[in-house]
């Protein structure tokens, strides 16, 4: 067999090769042997002593030839083996196919070794050109012949490593049939509940870790939770009131979770960082300029705002002056970066009640009051890219606007109790339509899940008319696939967190519900609904309330502390100056030289003997008047004077307050005065 006679010849060739280099070696060991001989005979002549370790032990000695000997049979053996098994293998190839020659070697990287023509030993079946290109043959064992796949093409053009198994259709449909209804992929089979406050959650924001959820409503406050950090009790661990008394309708956090903006009822949107200190506020823009591109910021409440998807420190605002501003935080919110303005389809301003980016930041989409949606490129603001006038009802107002994770649909939720969904490539008419969702606030939500499969939004109704629902349904046909219902409450909000997996809804009793499956669902909820409840940690304290007594003796004063202070009462205590008690008063006669309480003074007696307490009930009108004869007849003091100029007495014929009150009547007559005249 050519296998034999390869193995064979390989042997022969390595057998040369180890001989030489076992040759040479030996000549370098006699060598170093001899001149370690005549450095000890150096040393003893020298020292006295010939090596240090006094009788010099002797190095083993191997038998290299039985050794090479060993190792050749074992890999002929070996090599013998292996071949057997392949042959083996192909017991279904021909016969003329065992005796061809080997295939041709391929090329291999780097130097091949070289053989000696001395050293390889021809077997008796080779002919003399096999013994001639002896050199130009392999060594060692053939490479297998290459695989045929089924076009007739080698393996290695195909593919590197072994071929795979072929894969039946009958397979790839049982995968598919395996994957779950879009109604078990909901994750919402257990709930908490977040006591935000007493009025509407109008706002939701988590970070993109999912470790934080902020929220914020109609009470002006905003609260911060931390899944991490919270325990069974649920309570949040900080609260800010950010715009005074503007209730909160959008919340966004940056895409690496550092900055949180925050758009309220007023003009001037504010950038807080994570812990809920101020960063920057928007500059607020000049009302009576009639271009609003012109002024440096919104001059009218805001309605939504949201970050851009892949640069960090841009931020988009959309308010009721019919414009959509790009800010920069680099910029510190002195002017807007860019403006786009919306116009209603006579020309005028029509304010925008929601706006956003798509997910490659490329589009910027705002949801108008008119009910149209205008769609602008991210660098061009003069004209719209995309433009849907009768996108919903005039009026009404589009409440959210959101784009696809694949960023071919968009998703739009009217004031109209509808919402659409509509393909960016043919934005004339919509894909889906789905109605009588009730929708009473003007941030109502809609959203896509993670997978894209289905869409999600919120209904509300009125106080004690029935229960909101959280609307889930199949974004290919609107069909609905789930409804979770909430007792006595809207649902305002809604966000689906792509990486947790977990539904936050923020209602409108003021209240925000968090819903996951424990076993789809990742960390968020789940991390502190398994702690427990802090206990609170009672301490029984005694405090010292001191008494300020400012005019009490020095000895009483409470401004002591401490031991020396304690040493210094004592000593004060044994002093009879400082320690005597103020006189109480003296009751009955005087003794000791004090007076007593009555009696003993001089105007206690003036006031007992010569005023007496005397009541006089006469009438003081009729003891004057009995003196007015005598008066007129003999006057004393200013009669005589008016005898001369005022011989009979003249008296005011009307009070003073009489006088005032025809003073007033006549200011208050609305009469012309010509008319006056013409009645008079």
């Amino acid at each position: 067999m050519w296998v034999t006679r390869i193995i064979e010849r390989s042997g022969h060739q390595r057998s040369a090769g180890v001989n030489q280099s076992l040759a040479s070696l030996k000549r370098s060991d006699n060598v170093e042997n001899q001149d370690n001989m005549d450095e000890d005979t150096d040393m003893s002549k020298v020292m006295g002593f010939s090596s240090f370790g006094g009788t010099k032990k002797k190095a083993m000695t191997f038998d290299l030839d039985s050794i090479l000997e060993q190792t050749k049979k074992t890999a002929q053996e070996r090599s013998r083996k292996v071949f057997e098994e392949r042959e083996a293998a192909r017991g279904s190839d021909s016969s003329d196919e065992d005796r061809m020659p080997p295939p041709p070697p391929r090329p291999r990287s780097g130097p091949q070794p070289s053989t000696s023509a001395a050293s390889q030993k021809p077997s008796p079946d080779s002919d003399s050109d096999d013994s001639d290109s002896s050199d130009d043959e392999m060594i060692g064992p053939p490479l297998p012949p290459p695989q045929k796949t089924a076009a007739g093409k080698d393996a290695d053009e195909e593919f590197i490593g072994p071929p795979l198994p072929p894969r039946d259709s009958d397979e790839d449909s049982d995968e598919e049939e395996e994957e779950d209804p879009l109604d078990k992929r909901i994750p919402a089979s257990h709930e908490i509940t977040l006591e935000h406050g007493n009025k509407t959650v109008s706002a939701l924001a988590l970070d993109p870790s999912g470790s934080r959820l902020i929220t914020g409503g109609y009470d002006y406050d905003i609260r911060f939770w931390d899944f991490a950090a919270m325990d069974a009790s649920l309570q949040s661990f900080r609260t800010i009131q950010p715009c005074e008394c503007h209730n909160i309708r959008s919340l966004a956090y940056t895409i690496t979770g550092d900055m949180i903006l925050i758009a309220a009822g007023n003009s001037q949107a504010k950038v807080f960082d994570r812990d809920g200190f101020e960063v920057l506020e928007c500059s607020k823009g000049d009302q009576y300029l009639q271009d609003m591109a012109k002024t440096k910021g919104h001059v009218a409440s805001l309605n939504s705002a949201c970050w851009h998807p892949r640069t960090k420190g841009l931020f988009l605002t959309c308010s009721d002056d019919s414009t959509v501003r790009i800010w920069d935080v680099e910029s510190e919110g002195k002017k807007h970066k860019t403006a786009f303005k919306a116009r209603s389809q006579q020309g005028r301003k029509t304010g925008v009640t929601s706006c956003g980016f798509s997910r490659d930041g490329k589009l910027i989409v705002g949801g108008c009051e008119d009910g149209s949606i205008q769609i602008w490129d991210a660098n061009l603001n003069v004209h719209t890219k995309y433009l849907q006038r009768t996108a919903h009802q005039n009026g009404a107002g589009i409440t959210c606007v959101s784009f696809s994770y694949d960023n071919r649909a968009l998703l739009s939720r009217g004031g109209d109790d509808t919402m659409k969904l509509w393909d960016i490539r043919s934005f004339k008419r919509p894909l889906n339509v789905a109605t009588k969702l009730q929708c009473f606030y003007p941030m109502t939500d809609c959203t896509f899940s993670p997978d894209d499969k289905m869409v999600v939004t919120g209904t509300q109704v009125k106080k004690g008319e029935g229960n909101g629902k959280l609307v889930f349904l199949d974004r290919e046909t609107f069909r609905t696939v789930d409804e979770i219902e909430l007792e006595d409450t809207g649902v305002v909000r809604c966000l689906w967190h792509y990486r947790l997996n977990q539904i936050i809804v923020g209602c409108s009793n003021g209240k925000a519900k968090v819903f996951y499956d424990p076993n789809k669902s990742h960390k968020g909820a789940k991390q502190c609904v398994v702690k427990t409840k802090r206990s609170m940690k009672q301490v029984e304290t005694v405090v010292h309330e001191q008494i300020l007594t400012p005019h009490a003796l020095p000895i009483f004063r409470e401004n002591r502390r401490g031991r020396m202070a304690w040493k210094q009462l004592v000593k004060d205590r044994s002093d009879p100056l400082r320690s005597h008690r103020p006189d109480l008063p003296v009751s009955g006669a005087g003794a000791g030289g004090r007076l007593g309480a009555t009696g003993s003074t001089l105007s206690s007696y003036i006031s007992r003997t010569i005023a007496p307490n005397i009541i006089d009930d006469s009438n003081p009108r009729e003891s004057i008047l009995r003196h007015a004869k005598e008066a007129e007849e003999n006057p004393v003091y200013l009669g005589h004077v008016y005898k001369i100029t005022q011989p009979d007495p003249k008296l005011a014929e009307k009070t003073l307050e009489q006088e005032i009150d025809e003073q007033e009547a006549k200011e208050k007559d609305t009469t012309p005065a010509w008319k006056k005249l013409k009645l008079a």
